[in-house]
């Protein structure tokens, strides 16, 4: 079935074609939720609530882009939203509290696997990860990560750096830069 043909189907209503998107893309947008959530069952909630959302806004799409672009961003934006109802964000982290150090040219080495970078990224503070997942990851600029997330690009751009700084320490005390 292609995805113009699940995109009918799913503004139809049929449940076949919902249960194949869903099947079709859910174990890709498992891994985005994953990047943003603290622990696996909030993922789940996060992906429940992406696909909720996709089957309510289905009729929006337009086929402009790609079908899986425009299920991730909705994704993304369920997942912060599941965020900011848990207050979960802490943007303002008190410096001292943080392992900073400025960014210097370190390289992840070749030994690096993708599951283990992300392992480290999920390991970060809520608003270093959130942000780095946004810029690094998702592509926004910082200009988007402070509209939808409510803080100013100052913040969003001081998070990113901090939590490259605080990625680059986890990498050095693992002896991988």
């Amino acid at each position: 079935m292609t995805d113009e043909e699940l995109v009918s189907g799913c503004i139809a209503k049929n449940p076949s074609a919902q249960k194949l998107l869903f099947e079709r893309f859910s174990r890709k947008m498992m891994g985005v939720c994953l990047r943003y959530a603290n622990r696996a069952e909030e993922a789940d909630d996060m992906l429940q609530n992406g696909f909720i959302r996709v089957f309510e806004k289905i009729e929006t799409f337009r086929g402009s882009g790609s079908l899986e672009g425009w299920i991730r961003k909705i994704v993304v934006n369920e997942s912060l939203t599941c965020l900011r109802k848990n207050k979960a964000m802490k943007f303002n982290i008190d410096i001292e509290g943080a392992e900073y150090m400025i960014p210097g040219n370190s390289h992840v080495g070749e030994s690096m696997h993708e599951q283990d970078l992300l392992k480290m990224i999920g390991q970060l503070p809520t608003g270093f990860r959130t942000v780095f997942n946004m810029y690094a990851i998702e592509g926004y600029s910082h200009k988007e990560i402070a509209e939808q997330l409510g803080i100013s690009e100052g913040t969003s751009k001081s998070q990113y750096s901090r939590a490259r700084a605080h990625l680059q320490n986890m990498l050095k005390s693992e002896k991988i830069s």
